[in-house]
């Protein structure tokens, strides 16, 4: 039990850092139904912004900053798809290139940055909570405290009047086009939105392990899209801040399956693997169990024509 509370804490920490950028899928693939790929390059766009910011003695505004960079390079997806006419898959995946040359910059030409020296919101806090019961809680703490914000925000902008088009847009975009709903504003704020999301998960991530690379962002789109489904198997047909939490709580399982499958000394390049075999089972499931239930009502029809 020892052992396992460390495990868990660690786990429920990445969990909630990275369950930002499951909360930026579930606005802009649960809720505007377009799957952004750009994913991956947005969230080391946003751990590039925040580490350089941080290193320049800014350390609470290297969130702002972060959020600030995401939310333009969800402009940008915005305007691939909507004025310029590209398939979203398309537009996610140029955009997801053009980031990587645009990361490097923004890092000054290196792959890497340092954060060991600098200041930032985890280790302010950490200075603060220094000599109390909470010491060993600060990274739980900023990362808890942050996502709660997200999410208590993120569902008040879901019952605004814009946070509705973009419900409508998703469910019904032919519906949208004939009413008074522009569809090209509602797709683009809720990609700006949700690539804010992510970018501010990149920034927490880089300040948490206190490093930047360039490749940080790898793989993202898999583990946001998984815990967005774990999550949805539990709370997928409650109200929209159930939702979010269930998304989180999923983000949180993901990295404790992660965790646990080091513990059990699996080779470290096997978690892409395992990441995949779970969306798989994710989007698989409710058809599997679709599947099997009619098999079990049909050979019970059939069992009852015999015994007649």
């Amino acid at each position: 039990m020892e052992q396992f509370l460390p495990l868990l804490q660690t786990s429920t920490e990445l969990g909630l850092v990275l369950g930002l950028t499951a909360l930026a899928l579930f606005l802009s693939y649960s809720m505007l139904n377009v799957c952004d790929l750009s994913t991956d390059g947005c969230f080391a766009l946003g751990a590039a912004v925040g580490g350089v910011v941080a290193l320049a003695g800014y350390p609470w505004l290297s969130l702002p900053a972060a959020m600030l960079a995401g939310s333009l390079s969800g402009l940008v997806t915005a305007i691939l798809q909507t004025r310029m006419g590209i398939n979203s898959l398309l537009a996610g995946i140029i955009m997801n290139t053009a980031l990587y040359s645009v990361n490097i910059s923004i890092m000054g030409g290196s792959s890497q940055l340092n954060l060991n020296k600098t200041r930032t919101p985890f280790s302010i806090v950490k200075e603060l909570l220094a000599d109390t019961a909470l010491s060993g809680c600060y990274k739980l703490i900023v990362a808890a405290v942050i996502v709660v914000i997200a999410i208590i925000l993120l569902s008040l902008f879901l019952r605004t009047r814009m946070g509705m088009a973009i419900r409508a847009t998703g469910d019904n975009p032919a519906m949208v086009q004939s009413s008074s709903i522009n569809p090209v504003t509602t797709t683009t704020v809720g990609l700006c939105l949700s690539n804010a999301l992510t970018a501010l998960s990149g920034c927490m991530l880089a300040e948490y392990q206190k490093s930047v690379d360039i490749n940080i962002g790898n793989g993202m789109v898999t583990v946001a899209l998984a815990s967005l489904l774990i999550g949805g198997v539990f709370f997928s047909r409650r109200s929209i801040p159930v939702r979010a939490i269930g998304t989180v709580i999923g983000a949180i399982l993901f990295r404790l399956i992660y965790a646990i499958a080091l513990k059990l000394d699996m080779p470290a390049f096997m978690l892409k693997a395992v990441s995949a075999i779970i969306v798989t089972l994710a989007l698989a499931g409710p058809y599997l169990q679709k599947r099997v239930a009619e098999k079990i009502r049909h050979s019970r029809v059939k069992g009852g024509a015999r015994n007649a």
